[in-house]
């Protein structure tokens, strides 16, 4: 029986609306870890160095169903999508909005309720406004926290 090659960890992100794509970049680029870049083919993303990007049908939720299908126990995960934050800590990943927010299981159920009365209140022809753009302050702030994520994982595996 061959002894398998243990996993690496890889940051996968969501990156069709990502905005935080260089702030990724960088800090992995910083710990040695690679990065997994999903959009569709409506969004062109380059790859750097340790940034493999994957194009994907135009579909609804093609990026997410490649992303969920493609992760692993200890990835992070960079989306805004509350559906594939969901699935992704399901499968024991460490899960990150794209202003630094960790999602955890404990808010998931609520967080998805809330989506869904969103989108109840959509189909009724009701229309909020979206997320206001981000500020170079909560891109400063999301690049902190993914490098103490990072850090504290390292931490981790160290000991």
């Amino acid at each position: 029986m061959a002894m398998e090659k243990p996993r690496g960890r890889k940051i996968v992100v969501d990156g069709d609306a990502c905005p935080v794509k260089k702030e990724i970049t960088a800090c992995a680029r910083s710990f040695g870890i690679p990065v997994l870049m999903v959009s569709s083919y409506d969004h062109v993303l380059q790859a750097d160095e340790g940034v493999t990007v994957v194009q994907v049908d135009r579909g609804a939720d093609s990026a997410d169903l490649y992303i969920a299908n493609h992760i692993a126990a200890g990835d992070i995960v960079v989306t805004q999508d509350y559906g594939l934050a969901a699935l992704a800590l399901g499968k024991r990943c460490r899960v990150l909005s794209n202003r630094g927010q960790e999602y955890e299981d404990s808010k998931m159920d609520f967080m998805l309720e809330g989506r869904h009365a969103r989108a109840v209140e959509r189909r009724r022809g009701h229309y909020s406004k979206g997320p206001k753009a981000i500020t170079a302050e909560e891109k400063n702030l999301f690049q902190h926290k993914l490098t103490k994520l990072l850090t504290l994982l390292q931490e981790n595996v160290q000991q």
